[in-house]
Order: C-alpha cells, then sequence, then structure tokens
C-alpha cells in the first residue's frame, strides 16, 4: 500500500520549496503529480502555491473548507502532493489517507505542526495520528543556532499569543524560534505591556521590531 507522508516544518523551513521539488522530480520523469491546497491559504496567492524563495506553480485543485476531494481526481496521478496542509480538516485528512489505500497513490503533506500557541492545528493532528511517515524539515532560530520548533507571532512588533489559530503572514508576522527565545520573547512582550504606561523600553526582535 502506497503511503501518507507528513512533512513538517516552522515558518521557513523551506516546506514549499521542498514540495516543488518533488513535483519538479516527479514530472521529470514523466509522471503526473497532483497539487493540492486549501482555500484558506490566500497569502501570496489564491490559485498557486508559491514558495518564499519565488518559485510557484498552479495548484491542481484548491480545497474549500469542507470539501472532501473526490477520489477521481488522483485516479491517475502518480503522487499526491498538499501544502499548507495544517489547515486541512480531519475529513479531508481522512480522505487522502483513503487514496493510498484505494488507489495506490503516495500522498505526501507539507505544513506546520502547530500554531503561535505551540497548539495542534486539526489538520497536523489527525496527520500526525494517521501518517506512515512523519519527517521534520528543520531550519534555524531567528535569535540564535539553535533548531526552530516554535512559530512566534507578532502583532505591532510584539510578540503574541492573540488571536485565533488559523492567520495568515509571513516574515512580517511569524518568526521560526527554539522554545527558549520562544518563552523569552513572550515573556519580555509581557513585561513591556506592563511597564508601557511607565515609559520604559522594550527589546528589540529580528529586523528591529520592537517587543
Amino acid at each position: 500500500m502506497a503511503k501518507l507522508y507528513f512533512r513538517y516544518g516552522a515558518v521557513g523551513s523551506a516546506k514549499t520549496l521542498n514540495l516543488l521539488a518533488v513535483a519538479h522530480q516527479y514530472e521529470r520523469q514523466g509522471k503526473r503529480v497532483l497539487v493540492l491546497k486549501p482555500a484558506f491559504d490566500t497569502r501570496f496567492s489564491a490559485v498557486e502555491v508559491v514558495s518564499r524563495a519565488g518559485l510557484h506553480r498552479s495548484a491542481d485543485r484548491v480545497l474549500a473548507d469542507g470539501e472532501v476531494p473526490p477520489s477521481h481526481i488522483a485516479a491517475d496521478a502518480d503522487c499526491v502532493l498538499v501544502d499548507e496542509a495544517q489547515f486541512l480538516t480531519e475529513p479531508q485528512v481522512e480522505a487522502l489517507r483513503d487514496w493510498t489505500r484505494a488507489l495506490g497513490v503516495p500522498v505526501i503533506c507539507y505544513g506546520l505542526r502547530a500554531d503561535f500557541r505551540s497548539r495542534l492545528f486539526e489538520g497536523s493532528l489527525r496527520l500526525l495520528e494517521l501518517a506512515d511517515s512523519i519527517e521534520e524539515i528543520k531550519t534555524t532560530c531567528a535569535w540564535c543556532n539553535r533548531k526552530a520548533t516554535q512559530n512566534l507571532k507578532y502583532v505591532d512588533g510584539r510578540a503574541s499569543i492573540d488571536g485565533p489559530s488559523r492567520q495568515l503572514g509571513a516574515e512580517e508576522r511569524y518568526q521560526a524560534v527554539c522554545y527558549r527565545h520562544y518563552r523569552e520573547q513572550l515573556d519580555a512582550a509581557r513585561d513591556a505591556g506592563e511597564k508601557s504606561a511607565d515609559g520604559l523600553g522594550a527589546s528589540v526582535a529580528p529586523g528591529g521590531a520592537r517587543v
């Protein structure tokens, strides 16, 4: 039976670039690739899969929230690639899992594991439960050379865990950080908020943002 893969990493870890490279390799061999993405992901394009490195390609199907993709769209595919898989719903992940059994086609999903609150996304949780292979795509912390494991969100230049789990953004909003700096930046933002009435300064985030 073909496998379901979940390849996850923090923001900016080249997940989409990895997906595009895999698609290129299959197509160079004359094989058909089916590229999917959730409709929620409109960060760079509503209809394309776009890497921060500038590479892009059209998605073969954009999955609306709640849409369970029919198996016939993958009937002649040699591989299915899914970008931003954290935004998938449980039924969508389960449908992809079933494709590997019923169609014998490998499905490779790329996405974040957890949100800026360090909580699993719905799609990522189900992928962790069902995937045959779970692989981490690594990158380093924005503040040091440790491996980044957390996604830190900034609001008006200050680290924050407020707001809904699903929020689009790139480097202007999110930083990949190790757990040490994740906690330090959240603590600094909390302390700065408490001291702001006294006019005291705050620390400076990567890129010059103040937190």
